[in-house]
């Protein structure tokens, strides 16, 4: 097999660039994270079958996929991470798919990879969408213009796919050579003295071309200035002082500042390509196209929104109906799990510990992946069918009242405005809001969404105390958690946050068929993570916090006095005692039934004694004082100071909590069975506890985000105690009313 070819494949957002990443790579994918940057990446390998000569191995790839970004000066955390890894890595191949059906647009980045020289090919993406709007490209007088291979695919159904690494793989061995465009004579000028110094002085020639450090100079990247003042503060000096001298010269005589200048140059030499019979219009190009046409009706200012709330509330219908079935027989194989692990250990903390604190504790969480699936399956369709831009274009206006930015609508769906999604990624896609105010703002309000982690408390509390109406009562809670909030982020804009709002400015992709493979692809991606999260994270939080439940235990005093208890029931009954293997299909005496219900009344209330001794139990009862405002006794509070840790261990903590000591009467029932018969739970109380789960403190590793996203820990502080303050304020209000209510 030939030496491996890495490859990087880039592009704007919705150009397609994931789907042919999944289309080329499959399932053999792993996602990192950039150096000293917080945002993800994939990488994914797979071997390619040569096409050309059969005398040749098949060759292996390795593909990176770089996130998406409209250009490569640095306006973004994504243009920076794409263009230090295209400098700093040096891929040998580099794919940049394009929008067939808007080439002027996307060909802006495909001019700054010429600059750059990498070597480049052109995936023409979506011909068939083009073909449809009555655009028709001449790929062989493309690539003749701009120089480089220009193949075209359609990546949703891979065709196309195989041609475009056969070209890819034949640019392998090119050396990186950098192309000139022209931007008039006063910049071309300019330039060239920039050009003179930063080649005298080798000014960053060790990571980018000459050229290209020039014009960043000139677009006043502000990463760009800050390496060269760190390179060689001298150079940076004189090359700042041009500049500026440049840029007076311009504002002076055509009223423009060169950024401006190089971007209308850039689309000049685009037009240039396109008008020299690149691309023609077989009929009037202002007819409305199939995606406007839907638009028409979709984000129509009064069918939009509600047409929105339909869809939403029928993810759900699907959500909870699809997975009534896979949950129940996890919840029957988990506790018939319990059952075997309970009949053949030995009684001791080993059993305890698997039994109460692995299996009871894990089993809660891990019974919720049917529910889990089919959410992400739901959100997937939707993301890659173009319906969630529409919601955050409908959205804007909204936000807008209240003191939001219309690019705040995606953070809030990524962190689980619509439900399953995560805060982290969430707090870190604030980064495209330029208003620090406002990212500020949402950063803080992100984490009130009902996140993947907050999914299965929620559906087990609706599940165990409105069953009859599970999807309603889901839909009612996300709209509660937007307002909440939308609300929060007003009153932080009115007080901490003051100050004016940003324009909204997004580009709506057209409408796509999701493919099944795509789809499968990352609905499978989401629920592995909280498979992987499950098994590990919440597991060694699960036995941590059984641990803290177990020990130190009852003194042992108060054990003997237990075990005089149970010897003085037994008394009267030792003649009818009745052994552990009888069977339970053998008739037993009323006498013996009922010392076993003195036996197993004694065992619950040394077990609740041993919970309550716990280092655990003692944390809950000392907050109950103040938790039972909002109607939460201590085994409540346990579960809650645990979710501080990441939201899923509530369900294996209640699970824990409620099966120590009452495995031998109700190993086999679930979770809200046993809230649903403790006289400490009610109706009012799921609602209260609902609502304090949904606003509380985020979880650790949200928290550590926030800080590092923000800049300072004061604020990842602030949102712990804002929001506790807040849901607990809110939570007892709602259990008060409701007391009085009912």
């Amino acid at each position: 097999m030939n030496q491996n070819i890495r490859m990087a494949l880039v592009g704007n957002p919705n150009a397609g660039k994931t789907t042919l990443f999944n289309t080329l790579t499959g399932a053999r994918q792993h996602v990192g994270n950039y150096p000293g940057i917080t945002v993800d990446y994939k990488e994914g390998d797979f071997t390619h079958k040569n096409q050309g000569n059969i005398q040749e191995d098949n060759q292996r790839i390795t593909l990176t996929d770089l996130p998406g970004t409209y250009s490569l000066t640095a306006y973004s955390v994504e243009e920076v991470v794409t263009r230090e890894y295209l400098v700093n890595a040096k891929p040998q191949v580099v794919i940049n798919i394009v929008d067939a059906s808007n080439l002027e647009r996307n060909l802006y980045l495909s001019t700054q990879f010429l600059e750059l020289g990498c070597p480049l090919i052109i995936a023409l993406n979506m011909v068939d969408v083009a073909k449809d709007r009555g655009i028709e490209i001449k790929v062989e007088k493309l690539a003749e213009l701009l120089g480089v291979p220009v193949a075209p695919i359609i990546a949703r159904s891979g065709q196309g796919a195989s041609a475009l690494i056969d070209q890819a793989i034949m640019l392998a061995e090119k050396p990186w050579q950098p192309r000139d465009i022209s931007y008039g004579e006063d910049l071309d000028a300019a330039i060239m003295e920039l050009i003179t110094i930063i080649s005298e002085n080798n000014f960053l020639t060790h990571t980018y071309p000459a050229r290209f450090t020039a014009i960043k100079y000139l677009e006043h990247d502000d990463q760009i200035l800050q390496k060269g003042q760190e390179d060689d503060s001298a150079t940076a000096a004189r090359l700042e002082e041009k500049v500026t001298q440049v840029s007076d010269h311009l504002l002076k005589t055509m009223d423009a500042y060169p950024e401006a200048i190089i971007a209308d140059h850039r689309y000049g030499f685009i037009k240039s390509i396109l008008r020299q019979g690149v691309q023609t219009h077989t009929f009037d190009t202002d007819r409305l196209y199939t995606s406007d046409k839907i638009d028409k009706v979709l984000t129509n200012r009064l069918l939009g929104p509600a047409i929105m709330l339909l869809v939403l509330f029928g993810l759900y219908q699907f959500t909870f109906t699809a997975s009534e079935l896979p949950v129940a027989w996890l919840e029957s194989l988990f506790g018939l799990i319990g059952d075997q692990a309970k009949s053949l250990l030995p009684d001791g903390p080993v059993k305890s510990m698997i039994v109460s604190g692995v299996i009871n504790g894990m089993g809660g969480v891990l019974g919720f992946v049917p529910l889990i699936m089919f959410m992400f399956l739901g959100i997937a369709v939707l993301e890659d069918s173009g319906y969630l831009a529409r919601v955050a274009f409908m959205m804007d206006r909204i936000f807008r009242i209240f003191g939001l930015h219309g690019s705040s609508v995606m953070p809030f769906i990524v962190s689980g405005g619509i439900a399953g999604g995560c805060a982290v990624p969430g707090v870190m896609a604030t980064r495209t809001l330029r208003s620090p105010k406002e990212r500020m703002a949402t950063l803080l309000t992100v984490p009130f969404m009902n996140c993947g982690a907050k999914v299965p408390v929620i559906a087990l509390l609706i599940g165990a105390f409105f069953s009859d109406h599970k999807a309603i009562y889901m839909f009612l809670f996300t709209m509660l958690s937007w307002m909440v909030a939308l609300l929060a982020a007003k009153l932080l804009r009115t007080t901490v946050l003051r100050g004016p709002a940003t324009p909204f400015v997004m580009e709506l992709p057209p409408y796509r068929f999701p493919t099944l493979r795509g789809l499968a692809i990352h609905t499978w991606e989401r629920t592995w993570q909280y498979i992987k999260k499950a098994g590990t994270v919440i597991l060694g939080i699960s036995i941590l916090l059984w641990a803290m439940m177990t020990y130190p235990g009852l003194p042992a005093a108060k054990m003997a006095g237990f075990e005089q208890q149970r010897r003085a029931a037994i008394s009267p009954f030792a003649s009818e005692i009745v052994s552990e293997s009888q069977s339970e299909k053998e008739e037993v005496s009323e006498s013996a039934r009922t010392l076993r219900r003195q036996l197993a009344a004694i065992n619950d209330q040394e077990s609740e004694q041993a919970l309550r001794s716990s280092i655990a139990g003692r944390i809950g009862i000392a907050l109950e004082p103040v938790s039972r405002l909002a109607g939460f006794d201590w085994r409540t509070n346990i579960a809650l100071v645990g979710g501080l840790a990441a939201k899923e261990v509530i369900i294996s903590t209640l699970g824990t909590a409620y099966s120590m000591g009452k495995v031998e009467a109700d190993a086999s029932d679930s979770l809200g069975q046993r809230l649903t018969r403790d006289p400490n739970w009610n109706k009012v109380v799921a609602v209260s506890a609902l609502i304090f789960i949904m606003f509380y403190a985020p979880c650790f590793v949200t928290v550590v985000c926030i800080a590092r996203e923000a800049g300072h820990w004061g604020w990842a502080l602030f949102s712990i105690s804002f929001n506790t303050t807040f849901a607990f304020l809110l939570a007892a209000a709602v259990y008060q009313i409701g007391r009085l209510l009912g």
